[in-house]
């Protein structure tokens, strides 16, 4: 990470590889984790021989997905930023790894539940279930945002009395004032989603590109800003279950370093690019 992690999760997550720094809007894709060092996902980007020794531990199989979701389901919430606050000023994240192949087990399944969520169901679907979904939510559209240019809202506010965002002339309701205020890093996530898609826009233009502008509120628009709020209320309401799971980790007993092998020099260092085809797979292992 470039600068230090502030309030909210410690970690965030999208379902391909981004070309821009989440927060800023700059190039900067590269500061990002992935799971695997490789494009055919056959090494993974964790500590080498880790997983044996989990298994080992553990006396189930644990594969990478799995400690991806262990992780994500202990660091993306706001308790564990809000423990470790100063810690986190170095701009490392250091995880406690719990002995317990139960409470393994449990801190993987939320974390692999939010993974769904926060991937818009495009990562790690449960079996049977189709991609690309989100659980319904609360918040509905109780007066629909006019479709017209002339009418293309210019703004937006909340009303807290009764819990509702109104968009221009479009009303969402109800709307949790901490869906509303969600925030990762100084990032006000809803509010953010918003400013860009008012008349002006947001944001610095430094192209031509960027007067290329829609002309009207969409359907899609409607349907994406729904989608956002009940991604984060269901977020929301997750942080309870992973709070107590985190005091659970750190209360038992947890993984020292000099029970892990030492990371190896080249595990420290970006893969050098490979040659490849001009056609890239288009699908990233769920």
């Amino acid at each position: 990470f470039n600068h230090p992690v502030g309030k909210g999760p410690s970690l965030t997550v999208c379902s391909h590889f981004p070309d821009l720094h989440h927060f800023r809007g700059s190039y900067g894709g590269k500061d990002i984790i992935p799971l695997y060092r490789n494009i055919e996902a056959s090494e993974a980007n964790i500590l080498p021989n880790l997983l044996e020794i989990l298994c080992a531990s553990y006396e189930l199989e644990v594969t990478p997905e799995d400690f991806a979701a262990y992780i994500y389901g202990l660091l993306a919430q706001p308790a564990f930023t809000n423990r470790f606050y100063d810690e986190l000023e170095t701009c490392e994240l250091r995880v406690p790894i719990t002995k317990d192949a139960a409470l393994f087990e449990q801190v993987r399944e939320a974390g692999t539940r939010l993974l769904h969520l926060h991937t818009y169901g495009e990562r790690f679907v449960p079996e049977g279930k189709p991609r690309g979904k989100v659980p319904l939510g609360e918040a509905k559209c109780v007066k629909t945002v006019p479709g017209d240019a002339d009418a293309y809202p210019e703004d937006f506010d909340y009303i807290d009395a009764t819990r509702t965002l109104r968009v221009g002339g479009g009303e969402f309701a109800p709307v949790a004032p901490e869906v509303y205020d969600f925030d990762v890093s100084g990032l006000k996530v809803v509010q953010s989603w918003l400013s860009y898609r008012m008349k002006e826009g947001a944001g610095k233009k430094s192209s031509p590109l960027d007067n290329i502008r829609p002309e009207r509120w969409t359907s899609q628009f409607t349907t994406e800003l729904l989608y956002l709020l009940w991604v984060l209320e269901a977020t929301v309401a997750s942080y309870t279950e992973q709070a107590k799971l985190l005091d659970a980790v750190l209360e038992g007993e947890c993984f020292h370093a000099d029970e892990l092998p030492p990371v190896p020099e080249k595990m420290r260092k970006a893969p050098k690019p490979e040659k490849t085809s001009d056609t890239l797979p288009l699908e990233i292992p769920d």
